[in-house]
């Protein structure tokens, strides 16, 4: 316990990189991007409320059942450019000491892929949000959010200057106090930049987020409104990927993959003419090397 109780700090990271798969970088040339946002909850399927009781126990221990629906999913991921994943292992006893975001980057062949540590119980439980990405990253910050010990947010940016792309994957708190205080912190992190994706459980609704919360001065879209929980019979809209008004959106849909207890959200944007594949380069900067 002392593990979950020690402070965590803002942090600034590099992505983890999958070397044998780095020939999937890059953007489309259309300069479309295809975003995914699926809350796992670590492998485990949930079919019927009464399995909140008697499968509690595989949020403690291993279960043969667990390998086959990664699998499921990372099928499912293949097909994404960006992915937002919430209540995901970091390699404890339930998970049969595996690094879940590492192995569904691996299955869905992502080059870049980070691991947020939220909760960290050593080896009962790796509480974790995650993130796959093909494109990598100018830079990506963990921010542990404000409220319950728990919860966290991770930035990345794509770009550089006013025209970057900022992009926030979170799982916020279902207690409405602490979460208004979560909002007001992103809303801080985000406030100057121009082009903003927000992705994750948000454990609330659309119009709840975008009329009622610190984020409502900054003209985001909602471009789903479909129910995604329960994932056996949706009645709350809870998985949201919201979007800044530059950016234009091709497609959305909640996918009929009930793996989890909750659904996935898929949405296919265009990006504007200052974030194409130019100006988002598989390779930072820093890591391109000299020219020759």
């Amino acid at each position: 316990m002392r593990r979950w109780r020690a402070e965590r700090l803002v942090g600034l990271h590099d992505p983890q990189v999958n070397e044998h798969h780095l020939e999937s970088t890059g953007l489309p040339a259309d300069s479309r991007l295809r975003l995914l946002s699926f809350n796992i909850q670590v492998g485990i399927s949930t079919e019927r409320y009464r399995h909140y009781l008697t499968r509690s126990w595989q949020h403690l221990l291993p279960h043969t059942g667990r390998s086959g629906n990664l699998q499921k999913i990372g099928s499912l991921l293949g097909d994404f450019d960006l992915v937002a994943l919430q209540e995901a292992d970091g390699g404890s006893l339930r998970s049969g000491y595996v690094n879940q975001v590492e192995h569904l980057a691996q299955l869905g062949a992502f080059p870049y892929w980070y691991q947020q540590l939220n909760r960290n119980l050593g080896r009962l439980a790796q509480h974790s949000n995650g993130v796959l990405s093909r494109l990598r990253p100018w830079a990506i910050e963990d921010h542990p959010l404000p409220g319950p010990k728990g919860r966290g947010a991770i930035l990345l940016r794509f770009g550089e200057g006013a025209e970057a792309l900022v992009v926030v994957m979170m799982h916020l708190a279902l207690g409405p106090r602490a979460r208004t205080l979560q909002l007001a912190y992103i809303r801080d992190l985000i406030g100057d930049y121009k082009h903003q994706v927000l992705m994750g459980d948000m454990n609330t609704h659309a119009s709840d987020l975008l009329q009622h919360s610190p984020l409502r001065d900054l003209g985001l879209l909602a471009p789903q409104l479909e129910a995604t929980f329960p994932s056996w019979r949706p009645q709350r809209c809870l998985d949201h990927i919201l979007l800044s008004p530059t950016l234009t959106l091709e497609k959305v849909e909640v996918l009929p993959q009930p793996i989890s207890d909750h659904l996935p959200v898929a949405v296919e944007i265009r990006l504007p003419g200052s974030l194409t594949a130019d100006a988002l380069p598989a390779l930072s900067p820093a890591l391109r090397g000299s020219p020759e």
